[in-house]
């Protein structure tokens, strides 16, 4: 399949990432979310990346705007009517989801695959929203997004070969590296790291150690190069949160049960660096 214009749904921390990379590899990029604020603080986020990128010497004020010149904001999902492939990069949440993907799969050419940033939901339950099932995959890109390079492929169980080979090309075209995870909850990555960032917290809860000397046991005993609340901070508790009650709620078992010192930070706000407080405090 021939792609040239990339969708984005969702302009947060892993939309506007993932906008930004596309429109870097040289796709025109429509981005949407649902208030002109979000976008606009997205585009501002890639404007401000990009700049940091001119700084360092690693490209040109003009490579600089012309990859802004390729990214249209938007606010109304019906212009995912002139893309040829889209991503969903919205909250964790199944009912959003769901909804997203039944607009899109009205929207959206026949021909074009829907993808999914999902980091834990399984990918046949969302395609069951739509009625392409077969042209619907899990494309989950790491965060940050310019500067990670994995992309975990999850196919659902009727994925089609060509959507997956489609997918797969797109993400080395993106400069990541692709790797396959069979559609289980929180696939490969997630079902590995989360139950760990939830023992993390496990220890800080039963009074194991502080917050410091977890994280620094984890960097400098296993070599990790953050310790595993911060990292919990970086990526969101309540994203934290969402993936551990899908792992519970999958495979019911009780190894995958969220801390309650996690839901009760989650319940108080206490998301990490986005809401400037979470296992650490930040300015």
């Amino acid at each position: 399949m021939d792609i040239k214009t990339f969708g984005v749904i969702g302009a947060g921390q892993m939309g506007n990432g993932i906008a930004q990379v596309a429109a870097v590899s040289g796709f025109e990029v429509i981005m949407n979310d649902i208030k002109t604020e979000f976008v606009d603080k997205g585009f501002a986020s890639i404007k401000k990346n990009l700049k940091r990128s001119v700084d360092k010497g690693r490209m040109t004020d003009e490579e600089m705007n012309a990859v802004l010149q390729r990214i249209r904001t938007s606010v109304d999902i019906k212009d995912m009517g002139a893309v040829d492939f889209v991503v969903e990069a919205a909250t964790e949440n199944e009912t959003i989801k769901f909804q997203i993907f039944k607009d899109l799969d009205k929207i959206c050419e026949p021909h074009v695959i829907l993808a999914t940033n999902t980091s834990s939901i399984p990918i046949g339950r969302i395609s069951s929203h739509t009625g392409r099932p077969d042209k619907t995959i899990g494309m989950h890109f790491m965060n940050p997004v310019p500067v990670m390079k994995l992309i975990e492929i999850i196919r659902g169980l009727r994925t089609t070969d060509d959507t997956f080979k489609t997918t797969w090309n797109l993400a080395v075209k993106l400069g990541k590296t692709p790797a396959e995870a069979n559609d289980y909850p929180g696939f490969i990555i997630n079902r590995i790291l989360m139950p760990m960032i939830n023992e993390a917290v496990y220890c800080l809860y039963h009074g194991v150690g502080s917050r410091e000397d977890i994280d620094v046991v984890m960097k400098l005993g296993a070599n990790h190069p953050m310790g595993p609340l911060a990292l919990a901070d970086l990526i969101g508790l309540d994203t934290c949160l969402a993936i551990m009650d899908t792992l519970f709620d999958g495979f019911k078992d009780s190894k995958y049960r969220p801390c309650p010192l996690l839901k009760r930070y989650v319940e108080a706000g206490w998301l990490g660096k986005k809401t400037g407080r979470g296992f650490y405090e930040y300015k």
